[in-house]
């Protein structure tokens, strides 16, 4: 990427964003990959001068609009250096576009140190992954972004902040989850702990027995997280806890892909055009896939990474951990009562632990994280809209909130009922970028609640 005749950093014309399932693309006016901090700052400096808005992309694995822009957007993929290692505290600090994999691959490793508890992707930034409230699995575990310590962000006018809890704490509070709306993230300071294997037992049973022993399972284990197989009664548990034995596990290609992929994608697709082959699916899968009992010690990153397998749409909400119960059975009753309408398999249930962070789903409450998809096998897409409608009614009764990564209808006077710091969390957006420059059609619609006149008018303020 070249510099003008002023040494002032230009951009690449001609780029299409798309984001990982397909879902979502746009094409920048510049799209720009800057190796420096400096390099950043000459970028939002082009921005303010030309009145253009500026996104930053990750990996783009969020099933959304999240990271899409006209005007001008930036990818920190070359700004990924680790800039400390305390190896006595289990502390590293790194620049914002490095991502997991790099993290629990190349880095943790060698100074025997591990990330302590992640989601199921690993091809993601430590921005991305902090930036949207992306979380793993585990009772006394929360989201990611609450393993951070401190960070530095740069606003809109170039300034470099320091946020940490001990500085700047409200900032800090409200930038750890900010959906890039507050400025460009730079570094990050992640607490770690020592190395770790995990001891993973996956094993069967019927929904009802899963949520009568929930409590239970919860508490005896460190991360759980279960599966429910719409059209069976069953779902398939992972109890994964840290151990001292030796890695141990086995595969198989044709059971794990062959079967369990290429011909599933296959399957998939023809229910396309005959969707009553769907219920034969899911009960062939869950009965000889994935119900059959297992169990493996692996490094820890690799037993929370999960094959998400092919292209999807997904949307995923949180909810009081209460109402678990009470939700499943309820999506169980829908699919039992509306055969007309076929939904995919698996029903992903997680828990995450409360925290203080002001935009995080999870501020002040345990929550249920409940993750449905809709396959879209060889790129087709499936009809999903009355499975969604339904799903999305039932998390509003229950006070639920969608991830904020994923696509939801959500607008603002929605979330300033679930979010007793939604007011402040716009107040410090307003003040630390008065002009707009990090808002997109996404934060424009969820956040501002902007219609497309309204975006039409801001543009034509800009001109």
């Amino acid at each position: 990427m070249a510099g003008d005749a002023d040494g002032v950093m230009t951009g690449q014309t001609g780029r299409k964003f798309t984001n990982w399932a397909k879902t979502f693309s746009c094409e920048p006016e510049l799209f720009f990959e800057p190796t420096t901090t400096e390099e950043i700052r000459q970028i939002l400096d082009k921005a303010r001068r030309d009145s253009k808005h500026v996104k930053v992309c990750g990996f783009g694995h969020s099933p959304s609009d999240i990271a899409c822009t006209t005007d001008y957007m930036i990818s920190l993929a070359k700004y990924r250096q680790v800039l400390e290692v305390d190896e006595e505290n289990c502390v590293v600090t790194v620049q914002s576009g490095i991502l997991l994999k790099e993290l629990n691959e190349e880095v943790l490793p060698k100074y025997n140190m591990a990330l302590s508890n992640q989601g199921a992707v690993s091809e993601i930034s430590a921005a991305g992954v902090i930036s949207t409230g992306t979380h793993g699995t585990g009772k006394t575990f929360g989201i990611f972004a609450t393993h951070v310590l401190e960070m530095t962000m740069m606003t809109a006018s170039g300034e470099v902040l320091r946020l940490s809890r001990e500085e700047n704490r409200d900032v800090f509070l409200t930038a750890l989850v900010s959906l890039g709306s507050l400025g460009i993230i730079l570094t990050v300071k992640i607490q770690c702990e020592p190395a770790y294997n995990l001891h993973s037992v996956q094993f069967s049973c019927s929904l009802d027995k899963m949520l009568s022993n929930l409590d239970k399972h919860l508490d005896e284990n460190e991360h759980f997280k279960f599966m429910w197989y719409p059209y069976t009664n069953g779902v398939v548990a992972f109890l994964s806890n840290r151990t001292k034995k030796p890695v141990q596990t086995s595969t198989s290609w044709f059971w794990d892909y062959f079967v369990g992929y290429y011909i599933l994608e296959f399957l998939l697709w023809l229910s396309t055009f005959c969707s009553s082959l769907l219920p034969y699916i899911n009960k062939f899968y869950y009965s000889y896939i994935y119900a059959v009992p297992s169990e493996r010690v692996d490094r820890s990153d690799k037993v929370f990474n999960f094959e998400c397998l092919f292209k999807q749409h997904v949307t995923e909400w949180s909810f009081p951990r209460s109402e678990t119960a009470n939700v499943l059975l309820t999506l169980q009753e829908w699919v039992r009562s509306h055969p007309e309408h076929k939904v995919h398999f698996p029903v992903e249930v997680r828990f995450v632990q409360s925290d203080d962070i002001y935009l995080s789903p999870c501020y002040q409450q345990d929550n249920c994280y409940i993750n449905i998809i809709s396959y879209r096998p060889y790129g087709k897409d499936t009809p999903k809209d009355a499975w969604w409608d339904m799903y999305e009614s039932v998390m509003l009764k229950v006070g639920g909130k969608p991830h904020w990564a994923k696509a939801h209808k959500v607008n603002p006077e929605r979330f300033q009922k679930l979010y007793p710091m939604f007011s402040k969390f716009c107040a410090t957006r307003e003040k630390l970028d008065p002009q707009g420059m990090f808002l997109n059609p996404y934060l424009e619609r969820h956040i501002l609640g902007m219609t497309p006149q309204m975006q039409f008018d801001v543009v034509k303020s800009h001109l």
